[in-house]
């Protein structure tokens, strides 16, 4: 509801009134607010490369960079000057116009995605009561979805124009993943939809006033973690960049600016993927519990603060997630996501809305029965992967799951037997020998006519 200040002069919101809040402001204002989330944006990409690779070099027990500023600090930027500076390279065989655009168009959903991101609450910004948020839409969440699903076009037509084959496999692999991953991550929004009832951003953030969904609603928060990694190809799951397969992944025939924006694509989308997180499973601005003790907690620019603190957790995740685990297969990494993360949030789904009619009509606490329903899902997924796979025999040769011959078990390679070698006076006199054997005779015919041509030779 709106009403007056303590001073009579400027109007006061409540939350629940952030569209009309975010309406209000000046042009100007919005103005700064789209320069200030930019400027956040690129700063963040530049820390995530030096965290990245502080935090590895740590885990592996390396220093990481450490010469460039103080900590290494500015080596990111560095390293951002000195791709500036190279030569930008056109293949021969390139879409000229594709080729140019692709990187664009990888980058600039990168950023849109932030528009209808939630910062924090209500502050005064200039005399303005305003919110910490760009603007606020009805669909807010498809705008974000959407964002993620137009970022892969980038990648596809970046192969597909570079007129190189490793590409093109890469861009393949960005569609097909990206297809497989965004329908666990969009299934996975459908319970916190049902909770919320809003696709607003800034409508799901309050709604966890109460109650975070991250611990609401566990399983669709694992998959939503388990589906960001995948969306923004990252290790375990960065198979359109797998070196070891396809050189550099779609952006192997880019340089300068053009690869530095696929690569700060890269990481808008990680910090993009992980805010998204935060507001649909973390609270959002919201304080943690021990915090809200505090009636303040929630008030003025300390939403700001709470909301980069969970930012920075998932980020760390993601970095942590690489140091630790392997590169899947492709064909792994497909099985995973379509037999296991798309049924088990289908079931899921089916268990949210028996719970909540289970609620309305007898009483019981939601949050205790999802949690319940949670552990089981977890459980059950838990004792499906601790099943052993089954091996398949075809004429004698073992199988893996993904039908990829390897050896049996039981071979056994018998060892050459090593001949000694003889010494080197030996070893002379058995080349005089041979030689001599070869030799020919003195009277043959062969040796009369090289006698001739040695003679014809020496006299031309």
């Amino acid at each position: 509801m709106q009403g007056l200040s303590h001073s009579g002069l400027a109007p006061m919101y409540t939350n629940g009134d952030t569209a009309i809040l975010l309406n209000n402001d000046p042009v100007w204002l919005s103005l700064i607010k789209i320069v200030v989330v930019f400027l956040f944006l690129m700063i963040m990409a530049m820390l995530c490369v030096w965290a990245e690779r502080r935090v590895i070099g740590r885990m592996q027990h390396r220093p990481g960079p450490n010469r460039v500023g103080p900590f290494g600090l500015l080596q990111a930027l560095a390293d951002g000057l000195k791709v500036a500076f190279k030569e930008d390279i056109r293949p021969f065989l390139a879409d000229k116009i594709v080729y140019m655009i692709a990187p664009i168009i990888a980058a600039v959903p990168a950023f849109l995605a932030f528009a209808v991101t939630p910062f924090g609450g209500q502050v005064s910004m200039f005399g303005h009561q305003t919110a910490l948020q760009i603007t606020d839409l009805p669909v807010g969440v498809l705008v974000v979805l959407a964002c993620s699903s137009v970022g892969v076009y980038g990648m596809v037509l970046g192969g597909w124009a570079s007129g190189s084959p490793y590409p093109l496999l890469a861009a393949l692999r960005s569609a097909a993943q990206v297809i497989s991953y965004e329908i666990a991550m969009g299934l996975s929004l459908v319970a916190v939809i049902i909770f919320s009832h809003s696709l607003s951003t800034a409508d799901i953030v309050q709604a966890q006033a109460s109650g975070w969904y991250g611990w609401m609603l566990p399983v669709s928060f694992v998959i939503y973690l388990i589906s960001m990694v995948g969306e923004t190809n990252r290790a375990p799951f960065d198979l359109p960049e797998a070196e070891s397969e396809l050189v550099g992944g779609y952006h192997t025939e880019y340089s300068s600016l053009k690869f530095v924006l696929f690569y700060i694509a890269e990481y808008i989308n990680m910090v993009g993927v992980s805010a998204f997180a935060t507001t649909l499973f973390l609270g959002g601005w919201h304080a943690p519990w021990p915090l809200t003790i505090w009636g303040g907690a929630n008030t003025g620019w300390w939403g700001l603060l709470w909301f980069v603190i969970k930012l920075l957790i998932v980020l760390f995740c993601f970095v942590w997630i690489r140091a630790t685990l392997p590169r899947l297969r492709y064909d792994q990494f497909m099985r995973f996501g379509w037999k296991v993360l798309v049924p088990v949030n289908l079931v899921w789904i089916a268990a949210v809305v028996a719970v909540r009619e289970i609620k309305s009509r007898y009483g019981f606490s939601a949050p205790i029965v999802l949690v319940i329903l949670g552990v089981v899902v977890i459980v059950a997924i838990g004792l499906a992967f601790a099943v052993p796979e089954k091996r398949v025999e075809d004429e004698g040769i073992q199988l893996t799951g993904g039908n990829y011959p390897i050896p049996p078990l039981d071979l056994v390679v018998p060892e050459k037997p090593t001949a000694r070698r003889p010494s080197s006076a030996r070893r002379r006199a058995a080349e005089r020998a041979a030689a001599e054997a070869t030799a020919v005779p003195a009277g043959s015919s062969t040796a009369a006519s090289s006698s001739a041509k040695e003679v014809g030779d020496g006299g031309v």
